[in-house]
């Protein structure tokens, strides 16, 4: 079936009319989750805000340093964890700490496997609205 050009373009705004006038699903505040993932190496907003509290544990001589998404660890063949921040106290010891706003099963299931292989603390960081802190988990 051949159009001309002032048929086609009415067909289309027909069919884009339809487009614009569908219903749309709601989404209710409690059940708001990021459809998409950051680009490697930019922090969200949770993430932000927590380097700017290891930057005020720096400044204080409690960390010599941190790196954002810097380092992987293999759990099994193409199979790998990266923590948000590695970090090294002003002890000497390394830490992978793991910044969550929300926790997914396979997100803490990956976290305990890392931590079960590897020789270094894996802490999982929440920052608590309630008491304006940050929540620490050990694995």
């Amino acid at each position: 079936m051949r159009m001309s050009e002032n048929e086609l373009e009415a067909h289309l705004n027909k069919h884009n009319k339809r487009k614009i006038s569908a219903v749309q699903p709601s989404k209710s505040k409690s059940d708001v989750r990021v459809l998409g993932r950051l680009k490697q190496g930019v922090m969200n907003q949770t993430e932000r805000k927590y380097a700017g509290h290891l930057e005020s544990l720096k400044i204080a001589g409690e960390i010599l340093y941190y790196a954002f998404d810097s380092m992987k660890f293999r759990l099994a063949d193409k199979t790998f964890y990266s923590p948000d921040f590695i970090v090294l106290r002003s002890s000497g010891e390394l830490e992978a700490h793991e910044v969550k706003g929300h926790w997914e099963d396979d997100a803490r299931v990956k976290i305990k496997v890392a931590a079960s292989m590897h020789p270094i603390p894996f802490i999982a960081v929440k920052w608590n609205s309630k008491n304006n802190n940050w929540d620490y988990e050990n694995f």
